[in-house]
């Protein structure tokens, strides 16, 4: 898989180069194959859910919007697919 030379945002998609300096925040790793950037995307969206996912904080729309990001790598045409968009 090789060290990122990139970073693209998990939120407007902007890509940046990063060299070797760590990952920003709001940014995950961008890799040449499309399926483990998507991967990668997917799983800091997750992270950055983990906190609605608690027991007494998880609500309907949070549950389905997890478990859609869970079932997208499952999606036909992975990785060129929609992100689910997160509850407000």
């Amino acid at each position: 898989m090789g060290y990122p030379r990139q970073a693209i945002s998990t939120t407007t998609g902007e890509k940046k180069f990063i060299g070797d300096d760590p990952i920003p925040d709001g940014y995950v790793a961008f890799y040449e194959d499309e399926e483990i950037t998507a991967r990668a995307q997917r799983d800091a969206l997750l992270a950055a859910s983990d906190t609605m996912a608690l027991a007494d904080r998880i609500t309907d729309e949070w549950r389905t919007y997890r478990q859609a990001l869970r079932d997208l790598p499952a999606q036909s045409g992975f990785p060129d697919v929609d992100f689910p968009v997160a509850p407000s």
